[in-house]
């Protein structure tokens, strides 16, 4: 039995039913619950359903791909990215009280005890019982964190609930009551779980341990932030159970892409995790979703080639990252600016070019002028300018050799990563970036409103005609998380110094490319512009860095909503006035054709300037002075009114949100 994440998602869905038979005799390979606990592999089969959880698309790091900005949406919700179509709701305030759903789901927590209530039964030897009450712990204590990050206080059912008492009598349990639990049962599991393993690529030790680091960061920081107290105890653990991660996944991915010139890509192994047709024996991946062509595949890189892509950048975040010498566009010497998009990509942290598609111009081969470099591309519809600017991306990430070839379904490796100039599915170039929607040239593909258009999933060796899929592996966990997690709580321990920097975040600068992080010389000028908490506090110098690195290297993978939330500083986040790249008078250049189609500002929170002067794109008003803006309500969810009506038990609603009758 092939023992992959793919293949227990599958799976699972099969073997677990209602009760009740057709004329009280199933067919043999009809499960019930009174047929599914009979041997070992039932206990398995049973189980594999939870490994769904990684791909809940009510869980913000999961990997989903239902829709254009699935992936994204986390972040996008914490003001790191948007979308062209639509702005941040918890910005405009247009977030409304829940009616069913938001995440209140305790399907999983009722298979789980199922399972629990047969380990007695007999059938299982003593190890292998304990080993599948250890499996069972993480999966209940991996879904109730996500209950108590939504919801705060919920029920804690530890039984099988009947008829006689029903799930949603339950009252809610004070969160701190339930994190405990969670850390209990994950403490336990990862003490049993490697009893016995169910095969490569599924649920042991180490993924346990990443759970705790991801937990009890996430749980120490909110008491802090949320004056809850009792928080040290989550901030140890977190770091006593990253310590042996650390220690084993000693090395990152550095990656394989090469560029045309032979040059590894900047940042390939921080890209490739996202872009790589598998991460089998990848260094760093804990656990991660294979997928196995045609039998499943997402729709990440392929949203991303076509019209429907709608996630792009914002300025703010653009000007977060660092500059190459590991300084903040405010300090460093190497930052060239931003009032031409090359310039706002030059000397910058190469994890940029692999969030956002960099600046580029290219003509098409028919084009009179431009310049043809013999075998590149080799059977392509496409020259460079004779503006060495306009191929100075191209050069760093590779040029697109393989336009208007033909590839087989299922992609090439040998096309590389990422590649410039972009094209579609069908093989149309996109011949110059930025690219807005307005006066877009006719070509409908890749366009954003800000100029940063986000290609994180992107991946040229994909193109596979029109069958929408992707193929690409994806992490689940992986140490680079861990290395952050064990950073943050490091600091909130009074232990960050140089080495813990040298052992974490250095680790993952060396790979990006950028200078180290010197922890001496980081005071207040280091980052005038650094964030404050909602009590409007500015944040410590080293933390705000260290939260930076968290930012960058987690960028698109779902972590942002929680981390502004859990640290008490979603105001700062949310509340930035949202716009895009400076739009020149030059005439030469792409954008300039863009004067007429937008609206301008000088910079946040100025006033709209008409159309046809230089200015930053003016997507939306600043949403304090409009009066909308990050509610503190919004902290915690909605818990949907239908089980409110259902069960009055469970009420009053969370602050902020409507309880039926009151």
């Amino acid at each position: 039995m092939k023992k992959t994440i793919l293949y227990t998602i599958l799976a699972g869905a099969m073997f677990y039913s209602c009760k009740k038979d057709f004329l009280d005799k199933a067919p043999k390979t009809y499960l019930t619950e009174e047929t599914a606990f009979l041997s070992y592999d039932n206990y398995q089969q049973f189980m594999w359903q939870c490994y769904g959880m990684f791909s809940d698309n009510t869980i913000g790091t999961s990997l989903n791909s239902t829709g254009t900005n699935s992936c994204y949406i986390s972040d996008i919700y914490a003001g790191y990215l948007g979308t062209k179509g639509g702005q941040n709701p918890y910005q405009n305030q247009t977030v409304t009280p829940a009616a069913s759903g938001n995440g209140w789901d305790f399907s999983y927590i009722r298979r789980v005890n199922i399972m629990l209530s047969h380990l007695n039964d007999g059938v299982l030897k003593p190890d292998e019982a304990v080993h599948w009450r250890a499996v069972g712990y993480f999966f209940y204590a991996f879904w109730y964190m996500e209950l108590i990050n939504r919801f705060g206080d919920v029920p804690l059912v530890d039984k099988v609930l009947t008829d006689a008492t029903p799930e949603n009598m339950d009252k809610r349990t004070p969160r701190k009551v339930v994190a405990d639990t969670i850390l209990s049962r994950l403490v336990w599991a990862e003490a049993n779980i490697d009893k016995k393993n169910d095969g490569v690529n599924t649920i042991n030790g180490d993924v346990v341990r990443a759970v705790i680091s991801r937990f009890a960061l996430r749980e120490g920081t909110w008491r802090k932030y949320h004056n809850m107290g009792d928080f040290d105890k989550y901030f140890t653990a977190c770091i006593q159970y990253s310590e042996p991660l650390l220690a084993k996944y000693g090395s990152l991915y550095t990656g394989t892409d090469k560029n045309t010139s032979g040059a590894l890509v900047p940042a390939a192994g921080y890209g490739e995790l996202w872009t790589t047709p598998s991460l089998k024996g990848i260094p760093g991946i804990i656990l991660f979703k294979e997928q196995i062509y045609p039998l499943t595949a997402s729709r990440f890189s392929d949203w991303e080639h076509i019209a429907s892509a709608n996630t792009e950048m914002p300025k703010a975040t653009v000007d977060m990252y660092l500059c190459k010498d590991g300084k903040t566009i405010a300090n460093s010497a190497l930052y060239a600016g931003d009032k031409n998009p090359y310039a706002t990509f030059r000397n910058r942290d190469p994890r940029l070019y692999h969030l956002v598609q960099p600046p580029f111009k290219v003509l098409a081969k028919a084009a009179s002028g431009g310049v043809v470099v013999p075998g590149l591309p080799a059977d392509g519809n496409w020259k460079f300018t004779t503006d060495p600017q306009d191929r100075e991306y191209i050069d760093i990430m590779g040029a697109n050799n393989t336009q208007g070839s033909s590839v087989p379904v299922g992609g090439d490796i040998a096309r590389g990563m990422k590649r410039l100039p972009v094209q579609n599915w069908g093989n149309s170039t996109l011949n110059f970036n930025p690219h807005l929607e307005a006066a877009n040239g006719g070509v409908g593909f890749q366009v954003s409103n800000t100029g940063f258009f986000v290609w994180k999933f992107f991946a040229t060796w994909e193109q596979n005609g029109n069958d929408a899929t992707s193929n690409a592996d994806y992490p689940i966990f992986k140490i680079e998380e861990v290395l952050l997690n064990y950073a943050e709580c490091k600091w909130e321990q009074g232990q960050f110094d140089q080495s813990v920097a040298d052992r974490t975040i250095n680790k993952l600068r060396a790979r990006a490319g950028v200078a180290n992080m010197n922890v001496g010389a980081i005071d207040a000028s280091f980052d005038p512009n650094r964030g404050m908490d909602d009590a409007g506090v500015q944040i410590n110098p080293v933390l705000w860095e260290i939260r930076r690195e968290r930012m960058v290297e987690l960028m698109g993978e779902g972590f942002g909503f929680y981390d502004v939330r859990r640290w008490n500083c979603a105001k700062w986040y949310i509340n930035r006035q949202y716009y895009g790249m400076w739009i020149p008078t030059s005439t030469s250049s792409p954008e300039s054709s863009y004067l007429t189609a937008y609206q301008v500002i000088d910079g946040p929170n100025a006033t709209p300037r008409k159309n046809g002067q230089p200015g930053y794109l003016y997507r939306y008003p600043d949403p304090v002075s409009s009066g909308t803006g990050w509610k503190d309500q919004y902290y915690l969810y909605c818990i949907p009114t239908d089980q409110l009506l259902l069960n009055p038990n469970l009420g009053p609603n969370n602050t902020g949100w409507p309880t039926p009758g009151k």
